[in-house]
């Protein structure tokens, strides 16, 4: 990586093996009622450091990473004697880089308008991506398309140049500040893009300050970007302390019967949160070993047109067909807990003014987990501001990103944990916070019944190498009614009853849902085993192989065990994957649990066909992975003998 000066303008560009990756690339920032710093500076000094680490995530996708860097640390100087300070870390994977602001004069409260940071992409690529400050925040399908027609898109955008190479450009530790969308200039060059506040400015600071990181992930295959921890590098390290509070789980809820039209979120004859369907859901979970019992609609608030009236949302009133104290002692005498729900509509003053008496209400009921929404259209978060007039905000500006960070702090002082829907985008902010488990911002299971267009059966295979870059999702897999012809006979899921099974393992989060209702578990109780099975933390991960958008295979190793899981899905078209299982532990024979799609089976026409079958197999094996369209294949591996 070099870094300079061209006319005074800071720069810096990249080259990998001697070939170019990022073009001559400038850098800078501009502010309001104050000269910029985008030109007139001179190297004042530099400076560069090393540093290597090992360090252990509480729970996550990986136990220990490896946090190995070469560090540039830049002073610029301007014609006012002005300092800026540009911090670069240049990892094997790619590199991160900063704006650092230090404390100085005529330099106290700053309001940024502009950041200049280019990206420069040095060869012609194929991008994967979704556009950025639409209505729908970053529920969209994800488009393919050569780098030159993208125009305005969120990060992760993840891109493979026609020379082969596979990059990722998004951000990492985003706090107090504007997240970064990327929008396309001349050329290839792709221009930071900062979400603005209602009033137009970016993001207001006090120095010192810096930005986030500016990542760059490389790769030479699609796997290679997955198995990156770079954004986690980037991020500082746990500051709660003993997070051994903080638990991997998979839960059952009452939530796939709205959105089938079978239950209602507001009170009445449909009502879902009712204290006796809750107490079916806790006995569920009981019997089949999940953990947590996630209950929607159980707040006064949902009655009448819930999505444009956040104000009467009410945090600790439950309805009257709710008896919440009485629930939450019986899941605990089942060992069992509730999943709190705490939707905003996104309200963000309603919710903050409730906030601790939330939290505390949620504490003492025993309650360690809190689903948190923001159902309201990008550019219409709502807070009332100190001048008393109402904003009208993006999910992403910054005065939405302390929201969120607000949240997740004051939850972790009373031990609980945040998942997040229609969230700021993960930045990695999990190490550092790691009851912040999981979050949506992409388009989940619910889109595939709520109509036209659903999911695309590529869906799946596009987000482990475009969002999960970010971090964990709550997609909420496993639907085995995947017709649901009673309910809406015009939706389907588009996927094998397999393939279901293999989102356990191919999108991480370390919460994952058994999504359906209750009685079609029980009706295929064998494909069920699986879900039973696999755990939701793990102590390394490995893709063996993938491409974007068209097929993708994991194997992650259980961190409380010897065992390994495998899943493996594809798009739209029927393909054979040959695997080899030297991931194993040689010499050790492993008995294979396989979960696969049926000689017949075919999304469309028959997505139910499935073989569940046993082999004896040991890291010397290689296997066939035989997929339908949209189909999938999982597997437990355990180890039987020496």
């Amino acid at each position: 990586m070099t870094v300079g000066l061209d006319n005074h303008v800071p720069y810096y560009q990249l080259d990998r093996a001697g070939i170019s990756v990022i073009g001559k690339s400038r850098l800078g920032l501009r502010f309001k009622d104050i000269p910029h710093m985008d030109g007139g500076f001179v190297i004042a000094s530099a400076g560069t450091s090393s540093f290597d680490e090992t360090w252990t995530q509480p729970w996550g996708e990986k136990k220990d990473i490896r946090n190995h860097y070469n560090e540039l640390r830049v002073t610029l100087t301007d014609g006012l004697k002005r300092r800026m300070i540009l911090r670069f870390r240049v990892y094997d994977d790619g590199i991160g880089f900063r704006y650092e602001i230090p404390e100085q004069a005529h330099m106290g409260k700053v309001q940024v308008i502009n950041e200049l940071t280019e990206f420069n992409i040095a060869d012609p690529a194929t991008a994967w991506w979704i556009p950025a400050r639409g209505w729908n925040r970053y529920e969209y399908l994800y488009h393919k398309t050569p780098l030159r027609d993208i125009q305005h898109v969120h990060t992760p955008l993840t891109l493979k140049t026609d020379k082969g190479l596979y990059l990722s450009i998004h951000e990492a530790a985003l706090v107090d500040y504007a997240a970064m969308t990327l929008k396309r200039g001349r050329g290839r060059i792709l221009y930071a893009d900062l979400t603005p506040l209602s009033d137009g400015i970016k993001a207001r600071v006090k120095t010192p300050f810096h930005t986030p990181w500016r990542s760059i992930q490389l790769a030479d295959t699609a796997g290679g970007l997955i198995t990156s921890y770079l954004i986690l590098n980037l991020n500082e390290p746990n500051r709660l302390g003993d997070v051994s509070w903080v638990k991997p789980e998979k839960y059952v809820g009452i939530w796939w019967g709205m959105h089938l039209g079978k239950m209602t979120w507001g009170s009445g004859p449909k009502h879902g949160a009712t204290t006796a369907n809750t107490m079916r859901y806790i006995d569920f979970a009981a019997k089949y070993g999940f953990k947590g019992v996630l209950v929607e609609g159980w707040n006064v608030g949902w009655d009448g047109d819930w999505f444009h009236n956040g104000k009467a949302f009410r945090f600790t009133e439950p309805y009257p067909d709710f008896d919440i104290v009485a629930l939450s002692k019986y899941a605990k005498s089942k060992g069992v807990h509730l999943i709190g729900h705490n939707e905003t509509s996104g309200d963000i003053s309603n919710y903050e003014a409730q906030l601790d008496a939330a939290l505390d209400y949620d504490q003492k009921l025993g309650i360690p987990l809190i689903k948190t929404g923001y159902v309201a259209d990008g550019g219409d978060a709502i807070f009332t501001g100190r001048d008393g007039r109402v904003h009208h905000e993006w999910h992403d500006s910054q005065v939405m990103v302390n929201h969120y960070q607000k949240v997740v702090t004051e939850a972790a002082k009373r031990h609980i944990s945040i998942d997040t829907h229609e969230p700021i985008k993960d930045t990695g902010l999990r190490r550092t916070y790691p009851n912040w488990v999981s979050r949506e911002g992409a388009r989940g299971q619910e889109y595939n019944a709520w109509g036209e267009p659903g999911n695309s059966p590529e869906h799946t295979a596009i987000l482990p190498f475009t969002r999960m870059l970010a971090g964990p999702m709550d997609f909420t897999p496993g639907i085995f009614d995947l017709l649901f012809r009673k309910e809406k006979p015009h939706n389907r899921i588009p996927t094998t009853l397999a393939k279901q099974l293999a989102l356990y393992v191919v999108i991480y989060s370390p919460i994952q849902m058994a999504a359906d209702l209750p009685k079609n578990y029980e009706a295929r109780p064998k494909p069920f085993q699986f879900i039973r099975d696999v755990p939701t933390d793990w102590q390394d991960t490995l893709v063996l192989n993938g491409e974007i958008g068209d097929y993708v295979t994991i194997v992650r190793k259980d961190r409380n065990s010897e065992d390994w899981y495998l899943g493996s899905l594809t798009n739209e078209k029927a393909r054979t994957l040959k695997i080899s299982l030297d991931f194993l532990t040689p010499g050790v024979r492993y008995r294979a649990q396989i979960y696969r799609d049926g000689p017949d089976a075919d999304w469309q026409s028959n997505p139910y066909d499935m073989v569940i079958e046993e082999k004896t197999v040991t890291a010397k094996t290689r296997l066939s992975l035989k997929l339908a369209t949209s189909g999938g294949q999982a597997i437990r591996f355990t180890p039987v003998s020496k």
